[in-house]
């Protein structure tokens, strides 16, 4: 049986009162492109644009194009955009030396009169310990969420996309404290310093104030001082989380906990802490459906062609395949019964990168988080819970949940993934090898 405190767990979550009809759900990396370059357009007050990355291709300078144009217009805009301060200084992986992104923010500040200043934020010394994995920009009183970061694929620029979930809030309140986290807690730090102008600090010179950065973000969260508990209506809660045991992680946790009858995932990387494999366990023994959407290898961000030269970081999907395997084959008897469904994405060589929960007809989770140790314990994430206890979003709901079904079959035993004598020769010498040195364990953790 489920323990009882858990209910209470969740209904003590303060968050702001809203309803179905503020929320609208985009069905397309297109539309959220169309629609984010609409409301910059038509803002009044303020425009604060999080992302990891904002990328220089076509999209991004689109995007940057349609801020600095709002700014001309009207001056008295506020206008923040923040990045990950060490992915905006590098180049793509694999792609060799580059100047990174913000050497363009800096040339994009030099012609034009206006500033759109572009904040590089640093939540660890080393990006490869963590980064800024916040999402939720705000316009006007909008909050527009989403998983997706800004370019080409992502917003479906060109002729490839990036699955994703797009959603626009209409709530002042929530808007307001998103923004309040970006005041107070974020733009203040001696750590977190402006891209679009010459010469910004190094990182090395920064390490001190980093990890001073790091421990005050452990501690703050956002303004739900106007927020009320489960009060019977229908609520938008905001939710931040960074380090073990955070209390993003701890609330994705009794989510599951919490499921009486449906729980459904999604997560672009099946590489799940042990805390949440546990409570999904519980799940299953305590009778709870579960589906659980994943993107095929194939339709993994890091995947490579076997007819292209190998690279390290391909052998991801195959470790995330291979830990998904195992979990089937672990839980065969549940899906077998279809108690537990695997759904695997894939539509052409287009690309998944889906977050979120969905327990019972209650509430909807939309969240960067991918579900992952890394999101757990090393980067800075957020989350909007949808708590839903009259059933007034139900429609939009299941829409969604169709929609992200569309390119999906579900996979029937475990034996039908391949295994490690079907992979690329480069991957199979490569996996063979860190297996050998126990490196397995520590990709699983970062990555």
């Amino acid at each position: 049986m489920r323990a009882p405190f858990r209910r209470s767990t969740l209904a003590a979550l303060r968050g702001f009162e809203s309803s179905g009809t503020a929320i609208t759900l985009l069905p397309s990396a297109a539309d959220y492109r169309q629609t984010l370059l609409a409301k910059i357009a038509a803002a009044t007050r303020r425009i604060y644009i999080v992302a990891l990355y904002l990328q220089q291709d076509e999209a991004g300078q689109e995007i940057l194009d349609a801020l600095y144009a709002a700014k001309a217009a009207r001056p008295e805009l506020d206008v923040v955009v923040l990045v990950d301060w060490f992915r905006a200084q590098r180049g793509l992986i694999g792609a060799g030396k580059q100047a990174g992104n913000s050497a363009w923010y800096q040339a994009q500040n030099l012609e034009h009169d206006q500033e759109v200043p572009v904040y590089g934020v640093p939540v660890q010394t080393r990006e490869l310990f963590g980064v800024l994995h916040l999402k939720g920009s705000v316009i006007d009183d909008c909050v527009v969420y989403s998983g997706a970061s800004i370019n080409n694929v992502y917003l479906h620029k060109l002729a490839k996309y990036r699955l994703d979930r797009y959603h626009l809030i209409e709530n002042k309140a929530l808007a307001d404290s998103f923004q309040r986290l970006v005041q107070k807690d974020i733009l203040p730090s001696e750590a977190v310093h402006r891209l679009d102008l010459p010469s910004p600090p190094s990182s090395r010179s920064l390490r001190g104030e980093i990890r001073q950065f790091r421990q005050h973000l452990k501690r703050a969260s956002y303004d739900i001082n106007e927020g009320v508990r489960d009060n019977g209506e229908f609520r938008v809660i905001p939710l931040l989380g960074i380090g073990n045991k955070n209390p993003l992680s701890k609330t994705l946790c009794d989510l599951i906990a919490e499921t009486d009858e449906q729980l459904t995932l999604c997560t672009p990387y099946f590489n799940m802490p042990l805390v949440v494999k546990r409570e999904i366990n519980r799940a299953l023994k305590r009778g709870v459906k579960v589906d659980i959407i994943i993107g095929d290898k194939t339709a993994n961000d890091f995947f490579i062609p076997p007819d292209e030269p190998f690279k390290v970081i391909s052998a991801l999907p195959y470790l995330y395949e291979i830990s998904l395997r195992r979990f089937m084959q672990k839980h065969q008897t549940a899906i077998a019964k279809h108690q537990l469904n695997i759904h695997l994405w894939k539509d052409g060589d287009n690309t998944y990168h889906l977050k979120g929960l969905w327990s019972d007809d209650r509430y909807t989770l939309l969240t960067g988080n991918n579900l992952n140790p890394r999101a757990f314990q090393l980067d800075l994430e957020n989350a909007v819970l949808i708590d839903d206890p009259k059933g007034e979003w139900l429609k939009p709901r299941a829409e969604e949940i169709a929609l992200l079904m569309r390119n999906t079959h579900r996979v029937g035993k475990f034996d039908e993934l391949d295994t490690l004598s079907e992979y690329p020769v480069g991957v199979r010498t490569f996996l063979r090898r860190v297996s050998r040195v126990r490196v397995e364990r520590l990709l699983y953790r970062i990555l």
